[in-house]
């Protein structure tokens, strides 16, 4: 595949310190020749010590990755804007062209290692997300297609519903 070729994903979480730069290393890694991956937040901040170091376990290094805020990357064309948590599903800016956002979500590793008894039992849970992520990174580019067609066909199915509904809904009856 050619570069102009490649699929341009962008992985959007709310902070863009965790799932969102491991979907982009793991893209880039696994998926490099024909994915071109990148990575923001809603509300960006610091990449997550345990997040690189869960990645590092798996051989990648993140350390040298920052944070953006989506407002960064707006005005760039992406074939799918994947959203990895549910604030980002619910807040995802429009973006330009033919965009398709899809929701891929996945626990977030900070809030569940939160109550962790200990290091050990916290990287517990970065290390699962991180595989999970890592196994959705292996599937593409085919599950997005998939996922999008789940969409079509499930928006479809809505306004075929809303058609043969016997009474316009959107009018109120007169007195």
């Amino acid at each position: 595949m050619t570069y102009k070729e490649k699929l341009r994903i962008l992985y959007l979480c709310t902070g863009n310190s965790c799932r969102s730069q491991m979907a982009e290393a793991f893209t880039l890694h696994l998926k490099g020749d024909q994915i071109e991956a990148l990575s923001a937040g809603v509300a960006p901040k610091a990449i997550d010590p345990r997040a690189i170091k869960a990645m590092s376990e798996d051989g990648i290094d993140i350390s040298r990755q920052g944070s953006k805020s989506v407002d960064q990357v707006m005005n760039q064309k992406f074939d799918y804007v994947v959203t990895l948590c549910d604030n980002a599903q619910k807040t995802c800016p429009s973006f330009p062209g033919t965009t398709t956002v899809i929701h891929v979500g996945f626990d977030d590793p900070p809030k569940l290692a939160a109550t962790a008894r200990d290091e050990e039992e916290a990287m517990l849970h970065y290390r699962r997300v991180r595989d999970e992520i890592k196994a959705f990174v292996e599937s593409l580019p085919e599950s997005l297609l998939d996922k999008q067609g789940h969409q079509e066909d499930f928006r479809a199915g809505i306004q075929a519903f809303l058609n043969n509904l016997p009474v316009d809904l959107t009018k109120r009856k007169e007195d």
